[in-house]
């Protein structure tokens, strides 16, 4: 009997529906596909031309007019949603309530009380929720991450990320605060904060302060207005520091700027992009004025956090805690910092 189950689980077909297909959906489905057991099923996409090349990557995946009807789809297993930040809050909830597996593209909310709705649903119907915090998975990452937890740098006590991205988004709902529910802390900042605070437990923050800027002029917390850049600074209730700078259309002389370093008491680590890149990275280790390279490129990284979501689910991984109060948290520091 236990032979039987096990063969059963490991020819399960994980059917999939997509909420959103342009670029990243493509890409996202692109390496999903490289798992075998993975199947495109159905996908919702208003862009003739993104469903054409999602077609010609996955023959026989069905167009269907609405995220209504590809959710209540009783063969569809897990959705997969890369619409426009606004939407996907709704259609995760929407679509865990139906029994349904998710994997998002980030935000997973515009705020903190977005997120909760969403956790609270994945919670009750004993479903995985991932979002695709992408630089997680790089090669790069992973081994800073390695680094600062396995104490190899001492104890940090400072952090200083930076994102920035000299051209800044090509889609307007990007800049209808409506529609994204903030700039580039939500769209960039989100990424580095992430990692430092994975790296450090995710740490009980005590203070944050910030400052928000649109076109040079400073932003109170009360105007309904997406910044261009952004700075915080962040203290845990150990002391340790963490500040962040981000930005869209900033002179960086260079196309991006990519970079979290980790100051420990017994040395540094870093992750950084390569000549302005926005895929290549490096990751380091200093000890004084001696640099240590522990990843360099190239490294096939896109993609990657939806590969481990799929195996999670075949692996019949349900509602995960952990991440849950990790989203809620990196949810809760976001809104002070813009001074919801």
């Amino acid at each position: 009997m236990e032979t039987t189950t096990k063969i059963l689980k490991d020819t399960k077909t994980f059917n999939l529906g997509f909420l959103g297909l342009g670029w990243i959906g493509r890409n996202r489905m692109e390496r999903l596909l490289e798992n075998p057991r993975v199947k495109c099923t159905a996908m919702v996409e208003p862009n003739r031309q993104n469903s054409e090349e999602a077609m010609a990557l996955a023959e026989g995946m069905e167009l269907l007019p609405t995220a209504e009807e590809l959710i209540a789809d009783p063969a569809i297993d897990g959705v997969v949603i890369a619409t426009p930040s606004a939407m996907h809050a709704a259609q995760a909830t929407a679509a865990l309530q139906a029994g349904k597996t998710v994997f998002c593209q980030k935000p997973l909310g515009r705020n903190y009380n977005e997120v909760a709705q969403v956790i609270k649903a994945s919670e009750e119907h004993d479903k995985f929720l991932a979002v695709d915090l992408s630089y997680r998975y790089t090669e790069a990452f992973a081994a800073v991450h390695n680094v600062v937890k396995s104490g190899g740098i001492g104890k940090v006590y400072a952090v200083n990320l930076v994102f920035h991205n000299a051209y800044g988004p090509d889609k307007d709902w990007f800049y209808d605060m409506e529609k994204s529910g903030g700039g580039c802390l939500l769209d960039l900042g989100i990424h580095m904060l992430d990692l430092a605070l994975w790296s450090l437990n995710f740490p009980a923050v005590t203070d944050v302060q910030s400052q928000l800027f649109k076109n040079g002029q400073k932003l109170s917390p009360d105007e309904n207005s997406v910044e261009d850049y952004a700075t915080a600074m962040l203290r845990a209730e150990d002391g340790t520091v963490i500040n962040l700078q981000c930005s869209w259309n900033i002179s960086a002389g260079k196309e991006a700027e990519i970079e979290a370093v980790f100051f420990g008491t017994e040395g540094g680590a870093a992750f950084k992009n390569v000549n302005g890149s926005f895929y290549d990275f490096t990751g380091e280790k200093y000890n004084g004025t001696q640099t240590q390279t522990l990843v360099s490129p190239p490294d096939n990284w896109g993609g990657k956090a939806g590969l481990v979501w799929a195996d999670s689910v075949l692996e019949g991984k349900g509602y995960d805690p952990i991440s849950a109060e990790e989203h809620l948290q990196l949810a809760e520091i976001i809104d002070r910092i813009y001074g919801r």
